[in-house]
């Protein structure tokens, strides 16, 4: 194994600047689905709760699927241009959205036209979204690719930071209101902080200088003409394999990012039990995700990545057979879902960055983590509800992340036949 290198002063700044922006917009995109319900009741008002509740996951889903094209636009500027104009632009368009999110009438003050607004305020959400990760992710390992895993472990703990701080504004909104107030008003309060907290990322990311990586291979061999295009044609099975292997994470976060509505409405947990629950979650992955991701910079990946896989195909049922039986107090069953879901994200998103050379990379992570979290992530609340309310069994949800687990075990086992790009990368600059 290569030995790895201590992150310097200086990059350690762009590691956090990157990473803190992603933290934000992810803040920004998920505040949505902790607030889901009440927003379905004010945009998507329905005799049956659950009908506005898939209508509201409906729409967060609309959001991921806007991710794949935004990725495509973006990943064009960053591989022809620079990561940096990227996470520029994006951290200030999807702040915005975020704060009209918070300020739009309802459906009762302005009927369909709030809900197509809603829709639209979504789609920019995820069209950003669908370019800020990526880059960041590009960004972090360019920046250290001798610890590409912790650098990209980096970014993920702040990201789940944000999530955190999402979850927990969403504990204190719901201890310190009614429900009826939180109906009313009170779930704009998330969409308010996240827009202006996104405008602080913004000023702080005009600092941020380009990837040095990357600036080398474009002065040594020029930037790609069409990025996209020279990705499908050399790299087209690695992103296949990327997919793959970002799907377990993918749709353990969509459940976990749904539980504050999918429990109260499912399983009949009050909102703030489940709020808790997932912020232990949260706050157990975002440490063990660092740990795993530190880990893989030493050891093997494709164990790591086989490990945790096989935990999640193992472990779904019974996790979502004991939380609707009650059997197991639901902190402690979030908190063991919080350490199993660490030793997956703390391994693929590495994988992911590894797949493709620095020439490419920005689009090669685009287009294989957009499709998998617009595929994985973005359907599985929708999913995960649906069949509750078909087969009245709440704990059916299981089978999606069994699938999900299962498809990623899949990858990781053929996933050595096309990583090791970073430190390539890294040993043509020195030789």
């Amino acid at each position: 194994m290569p030995s790895t290198s201590s992150i310097s002063r200086a990059d350690w700044r762009v590691i956090l600047l990157a990473s803190l922006g992603g933290a934000l917009e992810f803040y920004d995109f998920v505040v949505y689905s902790l607030f889901a319900r009440y927003i379905g009741a004010n945009f998507f008002p329905s005799d049956d709760p659950m009908v506005s509740l898939v209508a509201s996951f409906g729409v967060f889903a609309v959001g991921y699927f806007a991710r794949p094209l935004g990725g495509l636009f973006f990943s064009h500027i960053g591989d022809r241009v620079g990561r940096r104009r990227v996470l520029i632009i994006t951290i200030l368009a999807m702040s915005a959205a975020t704060a009209c999110i918070g300020l739009l009438p309802t459906y009762a003050q302005w009927g369909v036209a709030a809900s197509a607004l809603l829709v639209v305020l979504r789609v920019v959400q995820g069209f950003c979204l669908g370019g800020e990760l990526p880059g960041a992710i590009s960004y972090v390992v360019e920046t250290a690719p001798r610890r590409s895993g912790f650098s990209v472990g980096v970014v993920f703990f702040c990201v789940n930071s944000g999530v955190l701080l999402a979850a927990l504004l969403n504990v204190v909104v719901h201890q310190q209101l009614a429900v009826e107030e939180i109906g009313d008003w009170g779930w704009r309060i998330g969409f308010l902080v996240g827009g202006g907290l996104g405008l602080i990322s913004f000023f702080l990311r005009l600092s941020l200088e380009e990837s040095k990586e990357f600036a080398r291979i474009r002065s040594v061999a020029g930037a790609s003409a069409v990025p996209i295009a020279e990705l499908l044609r050399t790299h087209s099975r690695a992103v296949l394999v990327g997919v793959g292997i970002l799907a377990v994470t993918a749709g353990f976060n969509g459940l976990l990012f749904a539980m504050p509505a999918f429990l109260p409405a499912t399983m009949g947990y009050e909102p703030a039990q489940a709020s808790e629950a997932q912020t232990v979650a949260l706050a157990i992955m975002s440490a063990g995700l660092l740990l795993v991701a530190a880990l893989s910079d030493r050891v093997p990946r494709k164990p790591l990545a086989l490990l945790g896989t096989a935990l999640l195909v193992v472990l779904a049922w019974p996790f979502f057979a004991a939380a609707q039986s009650r059997s197991i107090d639901l902190l402690v069953l979030f908190a063991l879902a919080g350490v199993v879901g660490s030793i997956c994200a703390g391994t693929v998103i590495a994988i992911s960055a590894d797949l493709f050379p620095t020439r490419i990379r920005f689009s090669g992570v685009a287009l294989s983590y957009n499709l998998a979290f617009t595929l994985f992530s973005g359907l599985a609340p929708v999913i995960a509800a649906l069949l509750a309310r078909e087969t009245g069994v709440a704990a059916t949800a299981a089978y999606y992340m069994i699938g999900c687990a299962a498809l990623s075990f899949g990858a990781a086992l053929v996933m050595h036949r096309y990583d090791g790009r970073i430190l390539a990368d890294a040993a043509d600059r020195t030789t």
